[in-house]
């Protein structure tokens, strides 16, 4: 079994990042630091302006749980191992997307 303590530092850092980045876009979208706008325009504005942090909340999202399954493939012994074909996956994709659970060939497959 590899040690992947290296990883699970960096993707603990990182899930932490993402939930602090997330809490902070719920506060901005939930207007908790300003009233909504009375002018019909700036509310139009703060809309638009909640539709693109609901992007980018549920970008984060999905990425947090990208995460913790890869968390949980290494406390089980199974990171590093392409969840479709069971191949490796190659060392390269793993320090570019830490929470990959495909190689590169399966994950071109199902678009990702």
């Amino acid at each position: 079994m590899n040690n992947y303590n290296d990883v699970k530092q960096t993707l603990s850092a990182l899930l932490e990042e993402l939930t602090e980045r997330l809490d902070h876009i719920s506060d901005d979208v939930r207007h908790t630091d300003q009233a909504v706008e009375k002018d019909f325009a700036e509310q139009a504005t703060q809309n638009e302006n909640n539709e693109v942090l609901d992007q980018l909340g549920n970008s984060a999202r999905t990425e947090i749980a990208l995460i913790k399954q890869a968390l949980v493939r290494i406390d089980s012994g199974e990171y590093g191992i392409c969840q479709s074909c069971g191949e490796p996956i190659r060392a390269e994709r793993l320090k570019a997307v830490p929470y990959s659970s495909m190689c590169v060939k399966c994950a071109s497959k199902v678009g990702l």
